[in-house]
């Protein structure tokens, strides 16, 4: 497991959350963590797959935005 620490979720764009979550569950299906370095990834997983979610909502809110605009015109 890294040693250094993980940058706060909230500041991560979306491929930055998405490649550490991906990264993430490689970890965790490995298996070699012990239960309190497993839980502490789990947590961190959860709110990355949160942030990701954000981003795309916001994507998919600008995308609606855009097109609602478009068919107004």
């Amino acid at each position: 497991m890294a040693s250094s620490p993980s940058p706060d979720v909230q500041a991560l764009s979306y491929e930055e959350a998405r490649d550490e979550l991906i990264r993430v569950v490689g970890e965790l299906e490995q298996g070699s963590a012990t239960l309190e370095q497993s839980l502490a990834l789990w947590e961190r997983g959860e709110s990355l797959a949160a942030r990701c979610e954000q981003w795309l909502i916001g994507a998919r809110e600008r995308l609606d935005a855009a097109r609602s605009g478009a068919a107004g015109e």
